[in-house]
């Protein structure tokens, strides 16, 4: 495949992370008119915004099996079209219910579109670092953008054409996705016929809608009865799925790959990026609310610094892997971060923007840095045609991280949240060294793709 397509791939592929990061944040705005329309209480507004996430992780290691065998480009159109009935049935939804069941399959399309599209870029970007990394800062500052830009979009549509339209702008997104894909990328090589592992997959599909049903509704309920259950049970399912990936003649998830230090050193470190930003992001958010007396548009436009550098380094990531090395960008970009939790650590209930500010530049400066960098060492040292499937696991272990940061973090600014968020920034700053050690021992620049 041409490397001058790239760019173009690049951009395509970026449409399906853009949409499914962007139905992560401009819902919330949407929950109080959605409530009012349908009487709905609180418990069910909950599960409008859960049931995507559940359904996301849930199905992503699956995705990623479909799109090796299925090829990535085919995949990857599909859950685009998917991804827009589905907006549509939910911009439609008659009741509450109607609403939190096309949420699920919302959720479960966006899941076609996440490993597919790091597929993509592999196949695009073939045997060149710098050209991988590059793009996937690319495809990552797209998730960026529609994060920062989901609750200030949702507000305006929810107050000029009605909250079903936060729903309805996903349409135009996956037309043009869909159709750049199909004009720029060229059919992607499935992998060798192989039977579809359906008892691998059910085990992996049980065991992350156990884990972050679990710790979700931990979060709102407390730890006893049934959300330990679920823990506990999706805990024993993540190792029976395991031993049983082992022995399968053709498994869900290539657990081979994952022997390789840049493979399982993504997915260990990417989940504890995810568990400390989105835990602190929420703890921020009650900061805000709770003890500066903040309204929810000024705190929502005080995150906006904080994604505006989470976007420039993304960007940044790909020319400096290229130089310095994955190894040397991963760790400096988790200290970079941890620097910043230590800082948000001091925040205290007098504070101002500006005494955020230095915190809101390090922790996505970091992340920014690490995550592209993570990402390109993952998809260097796996076959081309297990991709999807590896890309897929280190997403959803990511999506299992986050709902934990804020199943966890949320607990500890339940009583006190000025306490909760030093508590939270001192632990995830802790976490994040001891990543940073993980992460010391990979290689210093990313190996050529196995030419499977």
């Amino acid at each position: 495949m041409s490397k001058t397509r790239l760019p173009w791939i690049a951009a395509a592929a970026s449409f399906g992370f853009f949409v499914t990061q962007l139905d992560v944040t401009i819902v919330n705005v949407a929950l109080d008119a959605i409530g009012k329309a349908f009487d709905a209480p609180t418990a069910q507004l909950q599960w409008v915004v859960d049931a995507y996430i559940l359904a996301l992780a849930a199905m992503l290691l699956s995705a990623g099996a479909v799109a090796d065998r299925a090829g990535p480009r085919r995949t990857f159109v599909a859950g685009l079209l998917l991804f827009g009935v589905a907006s549509a049935a939910c911009g439609l939804a008659a009741s509450p219910l109607m609403l939190i069941l096309s949420r699920v399959a919302q959720g479960a399309a966006g899941a076609l579109l996440i490993p597919p599209s790091l597929a993509l870029i592999a196949h695009a970007a073939h045997g060149d670092d710098r050209k991988r990394a590059s793009a996937v800062g690319w495809w990552t500052a797209a998730g960026g953008v529609s994060i920062a830009a989901g609750p200030v979009l949702g507000g305006l549509l929810v107050e000029t054409l009605g909250w079903r339209w936060v729903f309805f702008v996903n349409l135009p997104v996956c037309v043009i996705g869909a159709v750049l894909t199909l004009l720029v990328a060229p059919p992607t090589p499935a992998k060798p016929k192989v039977p579809f592992d359906i008892p691998g997959q059910a085990m992996a599909v049980a065991a992350v809608s156990l884990l972050v049903g679990g710790l979700i509704e931990g979060g709102h309920r407390g730890w006893g009865g049934a959300p330990l259950l679920a823990l506990i049970a999706g805990v024993v399912l993540t190792g029976a799925f395991a031993l049983f990936e082992r022995r399968a003649e053709h498994p869900a998830m290539p657990l081979g790959a994952f022997r390789e230090r840049p493979a399982w050193t993504a997915v260990v470190v990417g989940s504890a990026l995810n568990f400390t930003y989105y835990g602190l992001i929420f703890v921020l958010g009650l900061f805000m609310l709770r003890a500066l007396r903040w309204s929810p548009s000024r705190a929502g436009l005080a995150f906006l610094p904080l994604t505006a550098t989470f976007i420039v380094s993304n960007l940044a990531s790909g020319g400096l892997v290229a130089r310095f090395g994955a190894r040397a960008v991963t760790t400096a970009g988790v200290l970079i971060a941890a620097c910043g939790y230590v800082l948000t650590a001091r925040l205290g209930a007098g504070s101002g923007l500006a005494e955020m500010l230095p915190g809101f530049a390090l922790i996505p400066g970091g992340m920014g840095l690490a995550i592209p960098a993570l990402t390109s060492g993952l998809l260097a040292s796996v076959d081309k045609h297990d991709a999807g499937a590896a890309s897929g696991a280190l997403n959803a272990c990511r999506q299992v991280g986050g709902a934990a940061g804020v199943a966890i973090f949320g607990a500890l600014a339940g009583r006190d949240v000025v306490s909760g968020l030093h508590a939270s920034g001192l632990g995830a700053a802790a976490l994040l060294v001891g990543a940073a050690f993980i992460s010391a021992g990979m290689p210093r620049f990313l190996r050529p793709a196995k030419a499977g």
